[in-house]
């Protein structure tokens, strides 16, 4: 993985807390290795002792069926296990599955268990109504549709939780796009409508636990693979949120220190991919400290990988070479020494008039 510079790569990851909430164990340093003119960081693969799978289907012969964005890390957890314990909804004769329909072929199961209750608990529960677009006002509703306005027609998009995900309620009408979610599907549609038949499914939710559909022509696969599409550049726009961004691009927007660092999900992959990286944030903190800076004060997600910034306030584009941010846009109301006074690093700005966000 593209991760020079970051924890992952320099150490320091906690891996470990002790009861007061310190750390008492962090992540040494990483080797990494040059492939074309590219700096990767190198990590020992895991071989866990046990793994534990979920499979909605299983036969006589320990083949595995997972079903929508149960999948995820199923199948990759099944092929790294030195012993296998495979829980499955429904256990059939061996012969009554389709060769094709099966994901994980027996030979890497050695225990099978029958669910004895098949309830699976949802996280988070997320419907809408048909029609129904969210009602953003404010400083956040510009973000969003400004975001929005980044998506071209066939794009293939993957959009973090929070602001990113709202954009897809703005998509233009003649603009369409495909949206992936990292942890196994390709078409994501919007949440479940009540209305038309749709409930909340624990098999099929996006990267941030939350219930969706899955749009006509959607195909559905293991974390390995969605991140295949994502190193292999097959996902042309991410856009996701972040805490604070430099001047040269850095993102920083998983984890502060002395906060339980709970992952940072599939942003990593996604920012040192080649698909264009959008960040979506407020220009400034809830103390009005600057979240643009020179160089960022916390932990890096990925080092000189932002293409363009879209906040509240404005919008910058990132030379990821030279290094600098251009003012491209301005919301309404807002002067250029309004952004100044926010944004702790040097900016130029884009030449002739400065066209307003806002607007069409």
């Amino acid at each position: 993985m593209l991760l020079s510079g970051t924890m992952y790569a320099n150490g320091g990851i906690p891996l470990k807390y002790k009861s007061d909430g310190s750390v008492a164990i962090e992540s040494q340093p990483r080797p990494t290795q040059m492939f074309d003119g590219k700096e990767y960081v190198m990590e020992t693969a895991l071989r866990p002792d046990v793994s534990f799978v979920k499979a909605y289907k299983a036969d006589t012969r320990g083949n595995l069926v997972f079903r929508g964005t149960s999948q995820n890390a199923n199948p990759d957890c099944a092929v790294a296990g030195k012993v296998v314990l495979a829980e499955a909804e429904t256990i059939v004769k061996a012969g009554e599955l389709d060769p094709d329909e099966i994901h994980i072929s027996g030979v890497y199961v050695d225990h099978l268990i029958l669910a004895e209750e098949n309830e699976k608990r949802i996280e988070r529960l997320r419907e809408t109504k048909q029609g129904q677009v969210p009602d953003l006002s404010g400083s956040r509703g510009r973000i969003v549709k400004r975001a929005a306005k980044e998506f071209k027609d066939g794009m293939y998009v993957n959009l973090g939780i929070g602001i990113p995900t709202l954009a897809s309620s703005f998509i233009p009408e003649d603009v369409h796009i495909e949206l992936q979610a990292e942890n196994g599907l390709m078409g994501l549609g919007p949440y479940p409508d009540p209305s038309l038949g749709q409930h909340g499914d624990a098999d099929f939710i996006n990267a941030g636990k939350e219930t969706v559909t899955a749009i006509k022509g959607a195909s559905s696969f293991c974390s390995s693979e969605s991140f295949s599409m994502i190193r292999g550049g097959h996902i042309d726009l991410t856009i996701l949120g972040g805490m604070q961004c430099s001047s040269s691009g850095d993102l920083a927007s998983f984890f502060i220190p002395g906060k339980m660092l709970k992952g940072m999900g599939g942003a990593m992959d996604l920012v040192s991919s080649p698909s264009t990286v959008v960040v979506t944030m407020e220009h400034t903190a809830r103390d009005g400290s600057p979240k643009i800076l020179k160089e960022c004060s916390l932990p890096l997600t990925g080092k000189g990988v932002v293409d363009r910034i879209i906040t509240d306030m404005c919008v910058f584009d990132v030379d990821k070479i030279r290094g600098g941010l251009t003012l491209i846009e301005i919301a309404a109301g807002i002067t250029v020494d309004d952004v100044r006074a926010a944004t702790d690093c040097s900016f130029d700005i884009i030449e002739g008039e400065l066209p307003v966000m806002d607007e069409p």
